[in-house]
Parts: C-alpha cells; structure tokens; sequence
C-alpha cells in the first residue's frame, strides 16, 4: 500500500483555483526545502490538500527530483486533482504522512460533499461523539 502526505493549499483561495494551478500543465510541481525519508513509498501514493481545516483534494505523486539550483526537492504531480470525501485535518507547517488506512475516499464523479461543515466545528463534533 503506497504512503500518502498531507500539505496545505496555502496559496489557494478555493477549490476551482487549486484545480487550475495543478491542471494547467503535463505535470504539477511541489518544491519542498527536504526529501522525505519514506519518499520511495509515496510514489504512487497522493499529496492530499487540506483547506479550511479539512483534507479536500489529492493528486497523485509520481516521483521527487532534486533541484540543481538551490538544493530543494520537487514533488511532481500528476496533473488531475481529485476530490475527497471532506474529512478535518489540523493545520500544520510543511507536509505529514498519511497512511492509506487513514486516507479518507475519492468522491465519485456526480458525487457532491454536500454542505460540509468546517474543518475546526467537523473535529469538535467528533470529540464530542455528535458526527
């Protein structure tokens, strides 16, 4: 089973705008500052995007290549995101692994998330055994 990681949409304001950036060309490019450890196990897994406090999204991982400029790493993408069953996620800095147990299900095509809650109430809820 192929190891997923976990990272922040940082730089998009919604979902369409994620979209656009990882769908824009052959392949989509993540730079991190260093290699994960397990990185060969994630190939083949996904980077799940988690906004507004909920993982959202995924992209499958198709390798890591080490940039010659400033020694940072490239995660590169496929360029398809597919959404996901909203599930909360805590914010956090740089990226986490995710195992594939944990990971939460694509939405099927048609399939809509509904009104989901945010991320922060979604997790209070839980603890408190409401959801």
């Amino acid at each position: 089973m192929p190891l997923h990681m976990t990272k922040i949409a940082y730089r998009s304001k919604s979902l369409d705008s994620l979209r656009e950036w990882v769908e824009r060309g052959p392949e989509a490019h993540m730079t991190t500052r260093y290699l994960p450890k397990r990185h060969e196990e994630m190939v083949g897994g996904s980077l799940f995007w988690i906004m507004d406090h909920a993982l959202v999204a995924r992209c499958e991982i198709l390798g890591f290549e080490k940039r010659d400029d400033d020694g940072r790493w490239t995660i590169r993408l496929a360029p398809k995101l597919i959404r996901v069953e909203p599930r909360p996620k805590r914010a956090h800095q740089g990226w986490r692994y995710l195992a594939d147990a944990d990971a939460p299900r694509d939405l099927p095509e048609g399939e809509d998330a509904g009104d989901v809650l945010p991320g922060k109430m979604m997790n209070r809820l839980i603890r408190l055994g409401l959801v």
